[in-house]
């Protein structure tokens, strides 16, 4: 690992997974705003019909003279950055190949599978590991604002979670919203696996006291809304994010990315990015 930084002065060399996705092409646009990265590699899956293709021309920007590859390990000898936007399916194995090459990873593929936290943890011990279901700053502010509610607020106001996104979205919820019941259940010093509800149908019953509510809507090209609500007697709290341009998630990665290069090995979220300042 080279130890570069966003205030260093060579470029962070940076490889892109899942550059044909969504996400990547959101990088790979907006990376023109970020002298201190450098593009040196782009993957995408090996059935993705982008392979061989320049990454930036495919996605929309200036000629990279980089071919999309189907294979991460070849390009890391010359990274000292990964940021992954691919698949839940692919990231174990994109986890060792950065761990294996001793290189910090940013990890933004949502709907990560349970069997990963033990992977993950190993990593953190061994590269700068950066997990982040939502790369929103506006986001990152939110998940603290829901924590510093659920605290401040008498158990007995209730919390349900809203979220909508595009109709191709494949979880449910989503990692953001179960990133901010995790921070509503931190708020209270509860345990969001003992206290959420994800399916109401029928005749459930009244609601217990403590329990967190989800409801999913998927359709159309909502590229994201979430809604956390506090429910009393007598009033009621809404928090809300918005996304109207997939580009604020996009921008967020990229300021994550060179602040987490150079970083010591260890798990970081977006919240320490943030409240460094994204230096």
């Amino acid at each position: 690992m080279s130890g570069r930084g966003a205030t260093g002065g060579s470029a962070i060399r940076m490889v892109i997974v899942g550059a044909s996705g969504r996400m990547g092409t959101q990088l790979l646009r907006l990376l023109d705003q970020f002298p201190a990265l450098r593009l040196v590699g782009a993957v995408a899956s090996e059935r993705s019909t982008a392979l061989g293709k320049d990454a930036g021309l495919h996605a929309g920007a200036a000629a990279s003279a980089l071919p999309i590859s189907p294979a991460l390990p070849p390009l890391l000898q010359q990274a000292d950055l990964v940021l992954d936007f691919s698949s839940p399916a692919a990231a174990a194995a994109h986890v060792a190949a950065c761990v294996a090459a001793r290189v910090p990873l940013l990890l933004g593929t949502s709907g990560l599978p349970a069997e990963l936290a033990a992977p993950l943890a190993a990593a953190a011990d061994v590269i700068p590991l950066l997990v982040a279901p939502n790369t929103s700053l506006g986001v990152t502010l939110m998940l603290e604002l829901v924590r510093q509610a659920a605290q401040a607020l008498p158990r007995n106001y209730d919390i349900e979670i809203m979220e909508a996104h595009h109709r191709n979205k494949a979880d449910a919820p989503s990692g953001t919203a179960l990133a901010l019941g995790e921070a509503a259940s931190a708020g209270r010093g509860q345990s969001l696996a003992e206290q959420a509800v994800y399916t109401r149908h029928g005749q459930p019953g009244p609601r217990h006291e403590g329990q967190i509510g989800y409801a999913v809507v998927r359709g159309g090209d909502v590229v994201g809304e979430h809604q956390v609500w506090f429910l009393g007697d007598g009033e009621r709290l809404l928090l809300q994010h918005s996304a109207t341009d997939r580009s604020v998630f996009a921008r967020g990665a990229l300021l994550a990315a060179q602040w987490l290069a150079g970083k010591p090995a260890g798990r970081y979220g977006m919240r320490d990015v943030f409240i460094s300042g994204y230096r």
